[in-house]
């Protein structure tokens, strides 16, 4: 029998009859907990409200979590509940190159999103700064999704492969078995074929690095496609009346065309914002790393490091390997050689919310390249960042170099008045913070008590920023 299964619309009917016999809903928690206590014996088993979902829409689930809930309600005869018939689709699974077992936090985001796309949505855009996060959670979500799908995935930040649109919907296609004529490869025919494929087929799809599709200017913005048949591809996808396949897309940068022209389809496609991890989950990244160090004591050198990179994902797994690595997993030996950088940025920071000030114009902040491997694995990353917001538009460059001055969230007019400086008009100045929005280079912090926009910087991107903005030639 196949490691993972489906339920037939019969065995469906049998379960129904069951779970309303116990007086449970279809996803009940005491059915959930029920399952799982059948599986503590099970290294794999697993059920959470998702798997029940899948379930109920007969997608393939793994063999043992399909006993357990079949079992949890009732149904000792769990086999007669499997649909037997044969099937031409054979789910495929993608190489994940983030995701590992040092994963922690985002359980509740996982299971929304993860719940969205098996209902509705048909493209799921990630969003935020490099290193947050991005592409490990789109593969947590192909994990928790896997069975019955065909999975594909593209990484377009490599520079030496193709990306123009009817290269890779061709790719695509001839890799799903399509047999495309020479003169059917036009766009137009490609575009109709791919759309044709994905409505009548399960396929997850994981696009990343969408930015480097992204082009523009200064006057209409950087959020459109280089290609344009990647828009017209989108909104075909998204226009179709039913659909099988579903996108998963990453992103440093708002596509604001695709926002724009695919705004009628607001209920089958999602923008998601990845800031830093909560308190809770730091302390589970440190302590799955092995490292203890008093999580419990809020003022511990683990947890400061925690709050001073705003939980930074990729800043924390670095930090906690090179003490691993280099100390032996002693932290407080790493926090002798290295708590002076910390503690100034720490030192500010509470200087700032606690007494208002909050320029820092001598600040000198390393946080993303005090130590090699962090110079290496962080800092390089966010240096491609401004390199290529420098090249593209550097009004913008100036604003987030420029800002970088305040130690917190301050009022957005605070930020522009550093351009207004410079001679920028007022329009430049509005356009340079709406680039850095896209960009997702600036954080919102709401308003304050004057209805007054607050903006502020993420404290790894304002560590690289002062730093660029000392190189700035005086004028």
């Amino acid at each position: 029998m196949a490691n993972s299964l489906p339920a037939s619309k019969s065995g469906l009917e049998i379960i129904d009859q069951a779970r309303k016999k116990k007086g449970w809903n279809k996803d009940s928690p005491i059915w959930i907990d029920t399952a799982n206590k059948l599986l503590q014996a099970t290294p794999n088993g697993s059920v959470s409200r998702s798997t029940l979902q899948r379930f109920w829409q007969k997608q393939a689930i793994r063999q043992e979590n399909f006993k357990a809930i079949c079992q949890a309600v009732g149904i000792e005869n769990w086999e007669e509940i499997v649909d037997n018939t044969p099937t031409q689709l054979t789910a495929t699974y993608m190489d994940f190159s983030v995701y590992d077992d040092a994963w922690v936090g985002r359980e509740t985001l996982i299971q929304t999103l993860s719940a969205s796309i098996q209902s509705s949505c048909r493209v799921l855009l990630l969003v935020g700064i490099t290193g947050i996060g991005k592409t490990a959670l789109a593969e947590r979500l192909v994990q928790e999704l896997r069975g019955s799908w065909r999975e594909h995935r593209d990484n377009f930040e490599d520079n030496n492969k193709v990306s123009d649109f009817a290269s890779v919907a061709l790719q695509w296609l001839e890799k799903w078995g399509e047999n495309v004529p020479k003169e059917e490869r036009k766009p137009e025919q490609l575009l109709r074929r791919l759309v044709k494929c994905l409505r009548k087929n399960r396929y997850l799809i994981m696009m990343d690095s969408l930015e480097y599709l992204l082009t523009g200017n200064e006057e209409d913005g950087w959020g459109d496609f280089a290609d344009e048949w990647w828009g017209k591809f989108f909104v075909s996808f998204l226009a179709e009346s039913d659909c099988q396949s579903r996108l998963i897309l990453t992103s440093q940068d708002l596509p604001t065309r695709f926002e724009t022209e695919c705004d009628r389809y607001k209920n089958i496609w999602h923008c998601q914002l990845l800031k830093g991890l909560e308190i809770p989950e730091q302390v589970a990244l440190f302590q799955k790393a092995e490292l203890d160090g008093d999580l419990e004591l809020p003022n511990s050198p683990l947890r400061v490091i925690g709050e001073v990179y705003d939980g930074h994902p990729l800043a924390l797994r670095t930090i906690a390997g090179e003490i691993k690595g280099s100390y032996g997993g002693k932290v407080r030996a790493y926090w002798k050689d290295n708590s002076r950088y910390i503690e100034e940025v720490k030192e500010a920071i509470d200087e700032a919310r606690n007494q208002g000030i909050v320029k820092g114009d001598e600040d000198r902040w390393q946080l993303a390249s005090y130590t090699k491997v962090l110079r290496r694995k962080v800092k390089e990353r966010i240096e491609q960042t401004f390199e290529r917001l420098k090249n593209d538009v550097y009004d913008a460059y100036m604003l987030l170099c420029t800002a970088s001055i305040y130690r917190c969230e301050v009022k957005e007019k605070w930020w522009l008045i550093n351009l207004e400086d410079e001679g920028y008009s007022e329009k430049q100045q509005q356009d340079a913070m709406q680039t850095l929005r896209e960009r997702y280079l600036v954080e919102d912090g709401g308003i304050d008590d004057e209805d007054n926009r607050l903006v502020g910087q993420h404290n790894l991107i304002r560590s690289v920023a002062i730093a660029h903005r000392l190189m700035l030639p005086e004028t």
